[in-house]
């Protein structure tokens, strides 16, 4: 495995900034950990179509996902000025208030990329072994009802 420790900058757009660290088709990592703060986070909410912007200062407590070269797929959690918790998928937007301190970790061995699944009609996380290599462990990825 190999890390990426980052440090975002006020005014950074933090999506665009994650995905702006895969791509070359099949790079890819997983955001580990990420704290923080942003201005008027932008959120998206379980099944929910639209963006919903949230106004004022957050504190980032916890951040997690998989970014590719196609895309990136992240849950945030932020706390308001009076403690309260809300969470969701990371929108575009979302803009680093005073710092983003965030961990990420590719997994060698590992092309991860994004492909439209018809099941669920989205861009969702593909992970193959690299020709040649089986991973770290030597076995290929687990996937939905595999033991």
């Amino acid at each position: 495995m190999s890390y990426l420790p980052l440090r975002l900058h006020p005014g950074e757009d933090l999506r665009h900034a994650l995905e702006a660290t895969a791509t070359a088709p099949g790079s890819g990592s997983f955001v580990v950990s990420g704290i923080g703060s942003l201005w008027h986070p932008r959120l998206r909410f379980a099944a929910a179509e639209a963006e919903t912007q949230l106004e004022g200062p957050f504190e980032i407590l916890s951040l997690s996902g998989s970014i590719t070269a196609e895309g990136a797929h992240l849950h945030i959690a932020v706390a308001d000025g009076q403690g309260q918790v809300i969470g969701g998928h990371l929108c575009y937007g979302s803009r680093v208030r005073t710092t983003a301190e965030i961990l990420t970790v590719r997994s060698e061995g590992w092309q991860l990329r994004r492909l439209h699944d018809a099941t669920t009609g989205y861009l969702e996380l593909h992970v193959q072994a690299l020709p040649g290599d089986m991973g770290p462990t030597g076995a290929q990825p687990a996937t939905a009802g595999s033991a």
